[in-house]
Formats: C-alpha cells, sequence, structure tokens
C-alpha cells in the first residue's frame, strides 16, 4: 500500500440496521489497530527453551479511535443512540487501497469538547464487539 491521504479513511456506520452504510462524522484523525493475543505452550522439552505459541488460539480485537466533528444532526443522534443505549452495531472502515473491514463493534468512549472560539468536536473509541469481515477493494 503506498502513500495515501488520511481523509480517504472513512468511518461509517449502519444508521438504521438495514444494511445501507453512512459516514458518520468529519473525522479530522482515525486508525484502526487489530490484535491477536497468544497462548503460549512452552514445555521444558521446548527446543532451546524458546517460547512456542499455539498457532490460531488466541482471542482476535480490533479497536477504532476517531476525533473530529459530526457532519449532521443525524449522524449526531445515531452515534450518541449507539452509545447511550450501550448497542454493539454494524459498522465499516474502508481503508483506500487496502479495503473494508466491517463487523459489530461497540463504543466504548466517547468524549466531547469545545472551546468558546470554535466548534465542538468529538472522541470515540469502538471495540469489536463479534466477528468481523475483510473484503478487498
Amino acid at each position: 500500500m503506498g502513500a495515501q491521504k488520511g481523509k480517504d479513511l472513512l468511518l461509517k456506520m449502519d444508521v438504521d440496521n438495514l444494511g445501507s452504510f453512512e459516514t458518520v462524522a468529519g473525522l479530522r484523525s482515525r486508525s484502526i489497530s487489530f490484535n491477536a493475543e497468544t497462548v503460549d505452550v512452552t514445555h521444558q522439552e521446548s527446543a532451546g527453551q524458546w517460547r512456542e505459541l499455539l498457532a490460531g488460539a488466541g482471542v482476535k480485537s480490533a479497536r477504532i479511535t476517531g476525533s473530529g466533528i459530526f457532519k449532521d444532526a443525524p449522524s449526531d443522534a445515531a452515534v450518541r443512540e449507539a452509545f447511550f443505549n450501550g448497542h454493539a452495531r454494524q459498522w465499516q472502515v474502508v481503508i483506500p487501497d487496502f479495503g473494508t473491514v466491517q463487523g459489530p463493534f461497540q463504543i466504548t468512549s466517547f468524549e466531547l469538547t469545545g472551546r468558546h472560539d470554535g466548534e465542538v468536536s468529538f472522541d470515540l473509541v469502538l471495540e469489536s464487539a463479534g466477528e468481523l469481515s475483510f473484503s478487498t477493494l
């Protein structure tokens, strides 16, 4: 993947639970990280006492963080509702020249900030809440 514009990484939510994804906010910064825990199966007879890991046995997770401004009142309401109801919703992360990650995420952190001479902005954290799928563009 070559150099890409950060603004092209999009965060979308299924706002009506019918499979139609909409970009929910004007994110100024965002990131996605994938994690896979390991299961250590090292034993006394492990070659040279080097650690051995059990392939495919750990828990996988993903975390999305973002900050920005809401693009409109409906997207503001959809994110707010998802947070206060504590429900996992279907989200998509479109990563240019890489692919699209889709699946259930729950908002685990939601912060609003504002300056007297500026706009209200937000920070949010989404944690994966089930199996994710990946498709190439």
